[in-house]
């Protein structure tokens, strides 16, 4: 075991988040296909979040993803044609074109958001709702310590290498027990 910043020994946190998050992700792309949200790609829920909101151009929507405008255009035309978005007149300015959600998009982060509420209340059986809270609560100070609102989403490498590729359904290569 690695010693911890309490003078405890467990795994680095590192880990745990990275454990962590590919579990919750990975369970909820199981339970989104489930559901029948079959033609998710690895790319489209950073979009949705970006665009959640208010709307947005290709170009800023690059920026908060962290890639190009042609990558972005391209997954932007996917989910267009996916019925997740669509293209409008900027509202301030007719030449711009605003990406902004469908209802089938709104319908989608809808269903996300019960299925994290599913998998939260899963953990807090296993580990209570004070330590539940308390993780949040501690995780929310850590990533905002001025108080003025957590960071934007952003892809790791890896989702980005494959903003386009469908979802990879199944726990494969998950180690240790479900929590």
């Amino acid at each position: 075991m690695t010693p911890t910043s309490g003078g405890g020994e467990g795994p680095p946190l590192a880990r745990l988040f990275a454990i962590a998050y590919k579990q919750l992700i990975d369970d909820l792309h199981d339970r989104l296909a489930r559901r029948g949200w079959s033609d998710l790609r690895a790319g489209f829920g950073f979009v949705l979040l970006a665009v959640r909101d208010h709307p947005t151009t290709v170009t800023e929507l690059a920026d908060v993803l962290g890639v190009s405008k042609q990558a972005t255009s391209k997954l932007v035309d996917i989910m267009t044609t996916e019925g997740y978005l669509e293209r409008r007149v900027g509202a301030d300015d007719a030449r711009q074109r605003e990406v902004v959600l469908t209802t089938k998009g709104r319908k989608l982060l809808r269903e996300v958001e019960a299925i994290y509420v599913e998998l939260e209340a899963e953990w807090e059986a296993v580990i209570g709702a004070p330590a539940m809270a308390q993780i949040r609560e501690g995780l929310v100070r850590v990533l905002s310590p001025a108080g003025d609102g957590l960071p934007a989403v952003r892809p790791t490498a890896e989702t980005l290498a494959g903003l386009t590729t469908p979802v990879r359904r199944g726990s494969a290569g998950r180690q240790g027990s479900r929590v």
